[in-house]
């Protein structure tokens, strides 16, 4: 008789992104995850390959959770940058390894989607891709550089938020 299943891909995979919000990508390790959900690292081999698809499957799971965000809300430029911004607040380490990793193939379609509809809105289809790529390059940014403390200069930054937000609005409605 085979030996019962102690733990699901779907556990692994949560277990992983704990982890990784917990101790940083170095902590991201198959013996920290195994030892996590009950099972000896051996048999976490049984559910992945290797450290790199452990990695693939938590960057999926977050792109997912991007997705869900941004499908969560009124689909407005100004809306889903906040959805991904409060991602990475929430989720640093995850945010960071989005940037770094290469997820599942559509996972980044999913995440682009509701962000080229927006901007499309705002600049219309000749210049779209152009325009989401200035977005997602502006949100990013603001965010690692909130992340990694970089902004050191003082002043509010909810204020440089919304005003850096708005401007960009302004300007790609006013270039349509």
């Amino acid at each position: 008789m085979p030996a019962p299943e102690r733990t699901s891909l779907a556990e692994v995979v949560a277990a992983s992104s704990d982890l990784l919000e917990e101790l940083g990508p170095g902590g991201l390790t198959m013996q920290a995850v195994a030892a996590r959900v009950g099972v000896r690292a051996p048999s976490l081999y049984k559910r992945v390959r290797d450290r790199d698809e452990l990695l693939r499957l938590v960057a999926t799971a977050a792109g997912e959770d991007v997705g869900t965000r941004l499908a969560g809300t009124d689909g407005t430029l100004p809306a889903l940058a906040r959805a991904y911004r409060s991602f990475g607040h929430d989720r640093p380490e995850a945010f960071r390894l989005l940037l770094t990793s290469r997820p599942d193939p559509g996972t980044p379609q999913r995440i682009a989607e509701p962000v080229l509809l927006a901007v499309e809105q705002l600049v219309g289809s000749d210049r779209t891709l152009e325009a989401a790529r200035f977005v997602t390059a502006w949100v990013t940014g603001f965010v690692s550089m909130e992340l990694a403390g970089a902004f050191r200069l003082g002043g509010d930054l909810e204020e440089a938020w919304d005003y850096g937000l708005d401007r960009l609005v302004l300007a790609l409605a006013a270039g349509r």
